[in-house]
């Protein structure tokens, strides 16, 4: 017994098949898995008709965390027939040996769930749910008694008193009839929450905003790149590790637009350098985390995967939190079209949550704005500036001629609104035209990363990781 208990192989293992392929599914989480055990899962298929069932596991040890994925073949109903076996060549037993192993577990899992009921009417169900299923399968429970009789085997109710059950052996982490629910590591979220984050983000086809907490006031720009441009977001690599990159895909403009051509986000890349090596690659579809052991995640599942300094949080088919070190976040929205028009594609939103880990070297199009301040000046209709206070700056939004103050530059910019969030929020802010012509530091074509995994330590410098 201590030789297979002292040799843990995994844990948090969690088996999962496509919800309308299965029904009614037992304990499908097992807290451990050791040399020489077995896991063992039942449950009821919904598509009688399809010759194979797809299954995927995931699991963790010490060192990383692993998801297999599989389409395993479904048995014809004669390879489960057990006549001939001891006992049933009669005629009269339980022809399908699958289907009574599936009623035995479904009968722990519910005096298990009974056990730890609160609540009197939950306990009472659970325990005639149970009873029903031994008197239909032949199974003998603290509910039902056996008695011989010439006929053969027969269960009935007692007619004593109840007794709790004992659950000895029985595993704690149970499941509903249905499976499906999380465990540790693995949670599930609601899916199309609501995100509270920071509006600063790059988003659409793309348009950025800054967002200035301190001045109030809120700051665009689009940057009109090419199909296949790698537009560095945030720079940090030097001194918190962290580069984040975005890579563009192309579309058609609307007709009737003064655009040649729509880009977006196809894929997001994150890199962080400390304290260990890490990427991760996310599109629409997946996601590829790799910090020294490759793992591939499906952006249609929820999931939480963590490792030492990185959490990355998935809310199926809407977002992704990635947190690193407990001091940075951002999180990646995922726009995908069910009837796409021609100048939509699926693609990514980019937005920072929590910035308080890069550094105040920090660059990038959106890093370089996280620790400094712009100034809002008002254009006379003489060539002077007058410096504008906070409150009056709602009084400026109807002029069309404004003027940021930013390093020094002086910069025009009229009055926008965009919408964030998937149009869930309206963001009121200062535009600068031209590709943010003297907002950013240089032109947006010294943003332009290599490949995906270029990492720069400093404006206007390349290296890779």
């Amino acid at each position: 017994f201590y030789d297979e208990i002292g040799t843990p192989l995994l844990s948090d293992i969690r088996v999962d098949y496509p919800e309308d392929n299965v029904e009614q599914v037992t304990q499908n989480f097992f807290p451990n898995y050791f040399n020489g055990s077995e896991i063992i899962i039942a449950g009821k298929l919904i598509n009688r008709t399809s010759d194979s069932l797809h299954v995927e596991v995931t699991a963790s040890n010490s060192k990383k965390y692993i998801l297999l994925k599989t389409d395993v073949a479904i048995d014809l109903p004669s390879r489960n027939d057990i006549r001939g076996v001891p006992g049933l060549d009669d005629g009269k037993g339980d022809k399908n040996y699958i289907e009574r192993a599936w009623s035995y577990l479904t009968i722990k899992e519910l005096l298990n769930s009974r056990l730890k009921s609160d609540d009197n009417r939950e306990r009472d169900y659970l325990m005639e749910k149970a009873k029903s299923m031994a008197l239909t399968y032949n199974f003998v429970t603290p509910f039902t008694v056996l008695k011989m009789r010439e006929a053969g085997l027969h269960s009935e109710p007692p007619q004593e008193e109840y007794i709790s059950p004992s659950t000895d052996g029985i595993g704690e982490k149970l499941q509903s009839l249905q499976g499906h629910k999380a465990p540790p590591g693995i949670r599930r979220q609601q899916d199309k929450q609501r995100i509270k984050i920071s509006k600063t983000s790059a988003d659409g086809d793309p348009h950025f905003v800054i967002d200035f907490p301190s001045s109030k006031f809120s700051v665009c720009f689009n940057i009109d790149g090419e199909p296949g441009d790698i537009l560095r977001l945030v720079s940090d690599h030097k001194e918190s590790g962290v580069t984040v990159n975005g890579q563009l895909i192309g579309a058609p403009a609307p007709p009737n637009g003064h655009k040649k051509h729509r880009t977006y986000f196809s894929t997001i890349t994150i890199l962080s350098n400390k304290p260990e090596r890490s990427y991760l690659e996310i599109t629409p579809k997946r996601i590829i985390l790799d910090d020294g052991e490759r793992l591939l995640l499906s952006c249609d599942r929820s999931a939480v995967v963590r490792s030492r300094s990185l959490e990355v949080a998935i809310s199926a088919n809407s977002n992704i939190t990635v947190t690193i070190r407990d001091t940075i976040s951002f999180v990646i929205l995922i726009h995908r079209y069910k009837k796409p028009a021609p100048y939509q594609r699926n693609h990514l939103g980019f937005y920072i949550s929590n910035s308080k880990g890069l550094s105040s070297d920090s660059h990038g199009l959106l890093g370089q704005f996280l620790n400094h301040e712009v100034k809002l000046l008002e254009e006379s209709l003489n060539t002077s500036h007058q410096q504008v206070g906070q409150n009056q700056t709602e009084a400026l939004k109807p002029n069309p001629t404004n003027t940021l103050k930013v390093k020094g530059r002086l910069i025009p910019v009229v009055w926008k609104q965009r919408r964030i969030y998937n149009g869930q929020q309206e963001v009121d802010c200062w535009f600068a035209k031209n590709n943010a012509d003297k907002l950013i530091d240089g032109s947006y074509k010294d943003y332009l990363a290599s490949h995906p995994f270029d990492t720069g330590t400093s404006f206007g410098t390349i290296n890779s990781l």
